[in-house]
């Protein structure tokens, strides 16, 4: 499972990959590229509350905005396990991708089992990790944009080091991704998964 990332980007590059408009959400993220891009980024609960940035789309156009990292339940962090979502799953039950967006990152981070070594994940540039999402609301706040990570098999090459890795989309396929008026259905979630191939090729690691 991936339970830490990094976005280390400028406002620019998130704008050039992801070509969203600018909206108040955008602000938003402007303000935590600034102030957290040298953090890791861990799943959103009751203590580490940080939102994180996500790019949707609406029928008007891509928005980017902050979204809370696994699903709430009763206003509370769900206790089973949210903050990934197997590809398997949703291409068995397609009606859980009903809304989906993509979480910029550009590294990820995963523990050797064994060794307990941890492993950096990257491309050297900016990512897209394909996400599914839900609308939320914490027992003491605002209502919010739950997102989990799609996670598929690892490449066969790295599947020592971790059996699974996030489904990381090209630009060539946001998007058929963030469309909202495409229905969830196994073609579509096997269509990422394809396309998703280009993205998974270029995947480097080492120690972290």
């Amino acid at each position: 499972m991936c339970a830490s990332y990094g976005l280390q980007a400028s406002v620019s590059e998130m704008e050039g990959l992801f070509q969203f408009d600018e909206r108040p959400g955008s602000a938003d993220v402007a303000g935590w590229l600034e102030r957290y891009s040298a953090d890791v980024v861990k799943p959103t609960g009751r203590i580490e509350r940080k939102l994180n940035p996500i790019v949707r789309a609406d029928p008007t156009g891509r928005t980017a905005d902050l979204g809370w990292w696994g699903f709430l339940v009763g206003g509370l962090p769900a206790k089973f396990p949210s903050i990934n979502t197997r590809s398997e799953r949703l291409r068995d039950t397609p009606a859980t991708a009903r809304s989906r967006a993509l979480v910029p990152a550009t590294e990820w981070f995963e523990f050797e089992k064994l060794s307990k070594q941890k492993w950096r994940f990257s491309t050297g540039g900016l990512l897209a990790m394909a996400a599914v999402t839900q609308a939320g609301r914490p027992v003491d706040g605002d209502p919010v944009t739950c997102y989990s990570i799609i996670m598929q098999p690892a490449r066969p090459d790295q599947a020592h080091l971790h059996d699974r890795m996030p489904l990381l989309l090209p630009p060539s396929f946001f998007s058929d991704w963030l469309d909202p008026t495409a229905q969830p259905s196994a073609d579509l979630i096997d269509a990422a998964l394809d396309a998703g191939r280009e993205m998974t090729a270029l995947v480097s690691v080492r120690p972290a």
